[in-house]
């Protein structure tokens, strides 16, 4: 099974962003990916930014993870 991450971009150089993960940043490659911009919400898979997501979705999907590692911790 695979799975995507959620995150946020908060950094883009050339086609590659840096995506905040709850705190912990990792590079990104945009290059699956049209128009991406700093403060998209987006879904990482295998270090590529596979879609990104609207602002309603990103952060409902943010806390719903935010939650999921509360309860695991």
């Amino acid at each position: 099974m695979c799975i995507a991450v959620p995150g946020k971009i908060v950094n883009i150089q050339g086609d590659w962003a840096d995506v905040d993960f709850g705190g912990v940043s990792k590079k990104a490659s945009l290059r699956l990916v049209k128009d991406p911009a700093v403060g998209d919400h987006v879904l990482v898979h295998a270090g590529f930014v596979i879609q990104i997501l609207d602002q309603d979705a990103g952060e409902e999907l943010e806390k719903l993870l935010e939650e999921v590692t509360a309860f695991a911790d």
